[in-house]
């Protein structure tokens, strides 16, 4: 009697310990694990810390099972070269902003910003609503990408100056690093532009390698460390009004998430969407009167100036649309919106 019970309670115990193995594996099994790669620095203001923000919030959101690590810029790839690695699947995920892309089609310059664009209300409405989603969803998905719409900022600078600018004419020959479409601008007064990244910016201005700088805001600009080298900062930031950061994902990556983890990563993207506007909006007078005590010059163009830059935005528009049916279909769509924005913007608001 005693053995028959002995041999039973054997079974049981053998019989839980696979039923709790396999329990323990297949909990196992749905747990994620995604590398993310930052296109900028953890300790850059308002760009820096969102990818950590939505590690972190996917993470409380789903109980420790969907678990992102992120890598800062450099250490899975350069910190715009993204977009190869996340198409062919090497990398999972990636925090940073289409224009980074716009080698591949100047169409993501569009979708980060333009000159004299809509301000960050506006144009998170045009994404939201107007279908500038939808077009960066078919941009990348032709690349195996999944795109979501991962941030925002409000308008930038236009520029950190070693000496005082005066005259347009004075920017020919100058050497400067410019982000997206308005570079383009800025080669029309016969400035030689190049595009960096963020973290590329200050040891090519001390080694001369360019006279001059853009990059975005005076609290993210301060983080780089622009003002111990070039002392003019130059406003309004005609050239980026506002600038859309990006969520990219591998196709296959996000096909085998459940419902319920891509709505994860759409909340926390959608969430990150207010904290960066209203960070960017919040840190910006502090890094400006740090700046001034450092010794720079804040100076506003003039209003002739700023219609010199807008003639040769439109000159470019116009090439631009010329040159690539994608422009033309993103603009098409922002400017329906736009026109019909404008019916509330320009009674809303005050001027």
């Amino acid at each position: 009697m005693k053995l028959g019970l002995l041999k039973t309670f054997g079974a049981l115990a053998i019989a839980s310990t696979v039923a709790i193995g396999i329990g323990s594996g297949d909990a196992e099994a749905k747990k994620v694990r995604w590398k993310m790669h930052a296109a900028f620095g953890q300790n850059v203001k308002v760009l820096g810390p969102p990818p950590h923000r939505i590690a972190e919030g996917i993470g409380r959101m789903s109980d420790g099972d969907f678990d992102i690590k992120v890598f800062e810029p450099g250490a899975l790839t350069g910190g715009y070269a993204y977009y190869d690695p996340i198409s062919q699947g090497a990398i999972d995920a990636a925090f940073g902003t289409p224009g980074a892309n716009q080698g591949k089609n100047s169409a993501y310059a569009f979708l980060s910003t333009w000159p004299f664009g809509p301000a960050a209300p506006e144009f998170v409405a045009w994404f939201k609503y107007g279908g500038g989603t939808q077009i960066g969803e078919e941009l990348y998905g032709r690349d195996n990408i999944k795109y979501l719409l991962c941030g925002m900022i409000p308008p930038e600078t236009s520029g950190w100056f070693r000496k005082k600018i005066e005259s347009l004419d004075e920017l020919k020959g100058l050497k400067m690093r410019f982000f997206g479409v308005g570079a383009k601008v800025m080669q029309k007064f016969g400035v030689s532009t190049q595009q960096l990244a963020g973290g590329d910016i200050y040891p090519a201005l001390e080694r001369g390698t360019i006279d001059a700088t853009e990059f975005s805001m005076p609290a993210i600009d301060r983080s780089y460390g622009f003002y111990q080298i070039a002392k003019y900062n130059y406003f309004p930031g005609w050239h980026q009004q506002s600038t859309s950061n990006e969520l990219l994902i591998n196709m296959d990556k996000w096909n085998a998430l459940s419902d319920g983890q891509r709505a994860m990563l759409e909340i926390a993207c959608d969430k990150n969407v207010t904290d960066m506007i209203a960070d960017g909006e919040a840190s910006q007078f502090e890094a400006m009167i740090a700046n001034e005590k450092d010794g720079v010059e804040m100076v506003n163009w003039t209003s002739d100036q700023l219609a010199q830059f807008k003639a040769k935005w439109e000159e470019v528009l116009a090439e631009e649309l010329a040159a690539n049916p994608d422009v033309q279909k993103l603009w098409d769509s922002y400017t329906k919106f736009n026109e019909g924005f404008k019916v509330w913007g320009d009674r809303g608001y005050l001027k």
